[in-house]
């Protein structure tokens, strides 16, 4: 219809944050740009990962490939991933993707001298860059905390590496990817029929709250009225509306889901942070659209130039 307008502001609400962990929610928005922010997160957000390994001495019972392999999946701190070159764009190596602009340098020297068996760690990997070193998980001081085992050695066993880390994206290797998992649901609007609730007996009223495989209706101790006291953990299974229809009181509950609210569970790997992975996912989408824009208006220009708007962009 001319003269309507389709735009939407959507809003976010951060609901829980910490370093590697976040919820929120999306509203005012459809399912389109929910599930397009979800896929951008994992597959999208760029990192560093190590990316080339070149083995000196490998003396141990793993073979180099396996090693570069445990090596790429190392997760490193990314905060400069956003700025760092894409290799292979560099013009300040010409693509070879080993200079200061794309890449970062790692050292590994490990050879143990003694009976017991050397734990060759990510604590082992020596950066040239100190802002970009392999992800600690718990706390740096624990003694327990060792890194992520990389190999074990043997006495008389030797590693010696040096190794490349480049900026990339998730759609390219998982090794790349900031995410370990990122999930939306639609939040669910739970309308309970007051009146039917009350034709049931009170052992009745238990069955049907234990008919749903989670916790999302209790019942008052002393008005043995039921309610809902967590909506967010329906898994929309449906399991109460068969009960509800197995007692013959079709409609005792109503389940509708919110189509223009979403809740977003974030975790990461711990290469960036929670908050910084949803503002560059964001940031990724809006880029993303202005190419299609861009796109568009190309196509425009065609249309409305012909071989002339093709000829001055060098077609």
């Amino acid at each position: 219809m001319e003269g309507v307008s389709y735009q939407r502001f959507p809003k976010i609400k951060i609901r829980e944050l910490q370093d590697n962990f976040m919820k929120f929610e999306l509203r005012e928005t459809d399912a389109s740009i929910a599930n397009a922010l979800r896929r951008v997160m994992i597959a999208e957000v760029p990192t560093i990962a190590i990316d080339l390994v070149e083995i000196e001495v490998n003396s141990s019972v793993l073979n180099d490939e396996f090693i570069a392999h445990r090596l790429g999946l190392i997760p490193l701190v990314s905060d400069r991933a956003m700025s760092m070159r894409f290799s292979r764009d560099c013009d300040a190596c010409d693509g070879d993707g080993q200079c200061d602009f794309c890449s970062v340098e790692f050292e590994l020297r490990a050879k143990c001298h003694g009976d017991q068996t050397l734990d060759v760690t990510s604590r082992d990997l020596v950066s040239h860059d100190h802002t970009v070193v392999p992800v600690e998980f718990g706390a740096q001081d624990n003694p327990d905390n060792k890194g992520i085992i990389i190999v074990k050695l043997r006495r008389g066993q030797e590693l010696v590496l040096r190794a490349i880390a480049r900026k990339g994206v998730g759609k390219d290797h998982a090794k790349w990817s900031p995410a370990a998992t990122v999930t939306f649901m639609y939040e669910p609007d739970i309308y309970i029929n007051e009146e039917l609730m009350e034709t049931l007996s009170y052992r009745e009223k238990l069955d049907f709250i234990e008919s749903s495989p989670t916790k999302v209706f209790d019942i008052n101790p002393n008005t043995h009225q039921v309610y809902v006291c967590d909506a967010e953990a329906y898994t929309y299974d449906d399991e109460v509306l068969k009960k509800a229809e197995a007692m013959k009181k079709p409609g005792l509950v109503e389940i509708r889901a919110k189509e223009d609210s979403f809740i977003f569970t974030v975790e990461t790997s711990g290469a960036i942070k929670a908050s910084q992975l949803l503002l560059n996912a964001i940031e990724v989408l809006k880029q993303k659209l202005d190419a299609v824009r861009l796109s568009a208006d190309t196509v425009e220009a065609d249309e409305q130039f012909g071989e002339l708007g093709a000829h001055m962009r060098g077609g």
